[in-house]
């Protein structure tokens, strides 16, 4: 067995060795909404510096009591991308994976949304799109642009496509929280406790709601983008993703829908990649 096992992680690492490899740098900027310095990871391509050519951009959202450090420490994320872009199978893309969390949810800020105290959805279209675009090579428009996240983030994919579905291309939404029923929010009374206004905020924010009210103007707006659910058959969020997604093939809107075996786990996003970032890729315009 252990001679199996050394020549399995020679096999490995041959193979990652073979694949060229990215760089992810640690970056930051002021915003004046959160009134904070807020950090962010992106993954620059292979030969990015040598270069001089512009990319398209994946935006990579990390989960509830998570931060931008979790796909690349957790999500084991560059070596996938190193891969599939070796193989053929993923475009050079940069990839950017902000900041909209803490591991202490109950008493810092977490979300996606704009909530009382805390305006991250007005702070990431209005300031942290606009910077990384400018201060990165990056094809800043509609059909250069994807998002992406698991659990948390995966719902606040989900509601920026529909939302602004004038501002990417595609959402590949993993184990994605996308509704929280009034009766699942939070009871601590504790009005200082951000995880209840978190909880809250999903509720207000709910995907399956904004579809039963969305105009057919609307409706034709989110067929501009296109839309993958991914979730395991033991994730308690499962019934979520399958119903957002009966619900868009009721309106006329195509969306993938995967349910796979696995469970809200790190082993089940990270392989959930491997489909993610060549779904993304596809759907990049030329």
């Amino acid at each position: 067995m252990k001679k199996f096992l050394l020549s399995l992680f020679a096999l490995l690492t041959g193979l990652s060795a073979g694949a060229a490899s990215g760089k992810i740098v640690t970056d930051s900027l002021r915003s004046a909404i959160l009134d904070s310095q807020v950090k962010f990871n992106v993954y620059l391509p292979n030969g990015y510096a040598e270069s001089g050519r512009s990319y398209p951009v994946i935006y990579l959202l990390h989960g509830l009591y998570g931060n931008y450090t979790d796909w690349m420490n957790r999500g084991g994320m560059k070596p996938v991308a190193d891969e599939l872009i070796t193989s053929g199978e993923m475009r050079e893309a940069v990839i950017v994976m902000p900041n909209a969390g803490h591991a202490d949810a109950h008493n810092e800020w977490n979300g996606y949304f704009n909530m009382p105290g805390w305006s991250y959805e007005d702070f990431f279209f209005k300031e942290f799109i606009p910077t990384v675009e400018k201060r990165y090579r990056i094809i800043a428009d509609k059909g250069h642009r994807a998002v992406m996240g698991l659990s948390m983030g995966g719902g606040g994919s989900t509601v920026y496509c529909q939302r602004h579905p004038d501002m990417f291309s595609s959402c590949y939404a993993m184990s994605a929280w996308l509704d929280n029923e009034p009766n699942a929010v939070s009871k601590n009374t504790n009005p200082q406790d951000k995880l209840g206004i978190v909880c809250q905020s999903v509720c207000d924010h709910s995907t399956l709601r904004f579809m039963d009210n969305a105009s057919p103007e609307v409706l034709e707006q989110l067929r501009t983008v296109e839309w993958f659910f991914d979730c395991g058959d033991d994730d308690g969020l499962m019934l979520l993703s399958v119903n957002l997604h009966l619900k868009m093939k009721a309106a006329g809107i195509h969306s993938e829908l995967r349910v796979r075996n696995g469970a809200h786990t790190w082993e089940y996003w990270h392989t959930a990649l491997r489909t993610a970032f060549p779904f993304a890729s596809r759907n990049f315009q030329p």
